[in-house]
C-alpha cells in the first residue's frame, strides 16, 4: 500500500516594489528544486505556494487564493500586520 500525502513549501517575502508577478515567478522557480527533492525523497505530492507580502503590507490579487491553499486558519490582516511590523523594526534599527 502506497501512502500519499500533500506537502506544501511556502515562503514569505517582503519587498518594496510593485512587481509582485515577477516575485511570484521567482519564488516558484527558487523552490522548484526543493519541491522535486521532497517529492523524490518522501514520495509525496509537493508544490510551492508563493506567499508574497510587500514591505508596506501590499498583496497581490491572487494572494488570498494562495493563502487558502495552505492548510490551517490564516488571517490575511494579521499577515499584513506582521509584514508592516517587521518593516518598522528594520527601520528603527537602521535609523537609531
Amino acid at each position: 500500500m502506497e501512502h500519499r500525502s500533500n506537502n506544501y513549501t511556502s515562503s514569505n517575502y517582503n519587498n518594496n516594489n510593485n512587481n509582485n508577478n515577477n516575485n511570484k515567478a521567482e519564488k516558484i522557480l527558487k523552490y522548484k528544486d526543493l519541491t522535486i527533492e521532497i517529492q523524490r525523497m518522501w514520495n509525496v505530492e509537493t508544490r510551492a505556494i508563493p506567499v508574497i507580502i510587500g514591505a508596506t503590507g501590499t498583496i497581490s490579487k491572487s494572494f488570498r487564493k494562495y493563502v487558502n491553499d495552505i492548510p490551517g486558519n490564516h488571517d490575511v490582516k494579521e499577515l499584513q500586520k506582521t509584514a508592516i511590523l517587521g518593516t518598522a523594526h528594520i527601520l528603527r534599527k537602521v535609523l537609531t
